[in-house]
């Protein structure tokens, strides 16, 4: 893994329907065995997991290759990836 780009663990968003009221920890590295949340996969390297606390119960789109301005969620970017 490079110390300044993550893996694009797909070029898709992984559609999880979230609980209310609980916290999710986002892999930033896109290394992690339990996509796309951590597992410690970082450690060691300058990435740092991403939390996301969940307002409502829902579908949301968490983002799959690491390009998304907007993280932990997807905003297209994996459109434009070669």
């Amino acid at each position: 893994m490079s110390a300044s780009l993550p893996v694009v663990a797909q070029k898709a968003p992984y559609k999880i329907d979230v609980e209310a009221g609980k916290s999710y920890w986002w892999c930033a590295c896109g290394q992690s065995a339990k996509q796309p949340f951590c597992d410690g996969s970082h450690k060691g390297s300058a990435f740092s997991p991403v939390k996301f606390d969940a307002a409502e119960a829902g579908a949301v789109w968490f983002c799959g290759c690491r390009a998304t301005a907007n993280a932990p969620r997807c905003d297209g970017s994996h459109k434009t990836l070669p």
